[in-house]
């Protein structure tokens, strides 16, 4: 897979915000991602695709941190020229979460339409727990609609456990009005915990094996 993941900088807003409305076209109202970089609480990485090249944005602005633990997670450390380079790779999905009280809640995960069922959803999904991890998280939780098996089949297969819904959760504008669906509740085990961990290494043996 040549796809890789790092931090969402300002110069992505235009891509996520493309992809957040190819994702959830009827949500409303639809998310400031721009707002969502001020707030502390909230992080966000992008999936990229090296074999796509787009113009370089002037200026590079993104989280101190969040580059930090990428340079660790692909064990180099880059310099001023390679991160460029690497901004100027196609983004094809993204994912967001926020840390309180010990609690890493995934706000969205979306990827464009031609590129699913690649795989990147499930890179995007392990670069969150990564995270969630180096910023001492004790768990991940999310909400995924009733209706999305296949996202919440991804979900138990990297240790996700239903606990409880949420009555009429998701509220949509659409053509013919407004609709509600249901929430599933889900949450990991500690993720640092021995059983987490083995999961997780399954997990990822079994996607590389893929």
């Amino acid at each position: 897979m040549s796809y890789y993941v790092r931090s969402m900088t300002r110069r992505d807003l235009e891509a996520v915000t493309e992809i957040d409305r190819e994702a959830f076209p009827t949500q409303w109202p639809p998310a400031d991602y721009g707002y969502e970089m001020k707030n502390q609480m909230a992080h966000y990485i992008v999936a990229c695709d090296p074999q796509i090249t787009v113009q370089p944005p002037p200026v590079r602005n993104g989280p101190r941190r969040l580059r930090a633990w990428f340079d660790r997670l692909v064990g180099r450390n880059q310099s001023v020229s390679q991160e460029s380079a690497a901004d100027c790779h196609g983004v094809v999905g993204f994912a967001g979460f926020w840390v309180m009280a010990g609690e890493a809640h995934i706000t969205s995960i979306a990827v464009r339409e031609k590129h699913r069922r690649k795989g990147i959803g499930e890179l995007l999904l392990t670069g969150v727990i990564d995270l969630a991890n180096e910023m001492n998280a004790d768990v991940v939780t999310l909400e995924v609609r009733v209706s999305n098996t296949n996202a919440q089949n991804l979900y138990l297969k990297y240790g996700f456990k239903k606990v409880g819904e949420r009555r009429k959760y998701y509220l949509d504008r659409g053509p013919s009005g407004e609709t509600r669906e249901d929430a599933l509740i889900m949450t990991t085990d500690p993720i640092k915990s021995e059983e987490f961990r083995s999961l997780l290494q399954r997990a990822r043996k079994a996607r590389s094996a893929a």
